[in-house]
């Protein structure tokens, strides 16, 4: 699915089930950043033009195919963490080149990588949280669930932090966020790197 049509369909869902305050205003901040042009990854999933708001969507698509249920989760909250869980990754990557090595010719041929250039460096989940919030106010499971999507790969629970676990046992969503990123990245977004590893 080529990245416009992408952000097409970003714009459709967040319009039809985001209808709080600020939402419109976040749109617009969000559009002067490079969320649809940005990769997900520097050289993992969805390394490629576009690749950010294809994982966003990926992750939104198996959380509502999965772990909704009608009547006991909010559509509102499915789309604000799956489609802006990783926030954070927008103004994050930066194209540049280096020498690779093309194993049919032998030749040293130039070739774009993604590198990161974090200009605001504030953490992974909760510097979405803090930029979803200059906006638009998230419930406490949903703060949650963006903070920790991350699961045990995030810095904090690798040091021993605790807060994970008291966060999916007290917030079923932080899980359904978790599992539906750990499916879409590794699983549904397989291949879809475009850079030379």
């Amino acid at each position: 699915m080529e990245s416009i049509d992408n952000k097409e369909r970003f714009l459709e869902i967040f319009r039809r089930e985001v209808t709080r305050p600020g939402a419109e205003e976040f749109l617009g901040w969000l559009c002067g950043t490079d969320f649809f042009t940005a990769p997900a990854s520097t050289k993992y999933h969805c390394a490629c033009p576009g690749g950010l708001v294809m994982h966003s969507l990926g992750v939104y698509d198996v959380m509502m195919e999965k772990h909704f249920a009608p009547g006991e989760d909010s559509r509102e909250s499915f789309a604000l963490c799956g489609l802006l869980h990783d926030l954070c990754k927008a103004q994050y990557y930066k194209v540049s080149t280096r020498n690779v090595k093309n194993d049919q010719t032998g030749q040293w041929e130039k070739a774009n990588y993604y590198m990161v250039e974090d200009s605001f460096p504030y953490g992974h989940g909760e510097k979405s949280v803090f930029l979803i919030e200059r906006f638009i106010r998230l419930k406490p499971a949903e703060a949650t669930a963006i903070r920790w999507h991350m699961g045990g790969f995030d810095d904090a629970a690798r040091g021993g932090c605790f807060a994970l676990s008291q966060a999916f046992e007290k917030y079923p969503l932080a899980v359904k966020l978790h599992l539906s990123d750990l499916e879409s990245s590794y699983l549904r977004e397989k291949g879809t790197s475009q850079v030379r590893r």
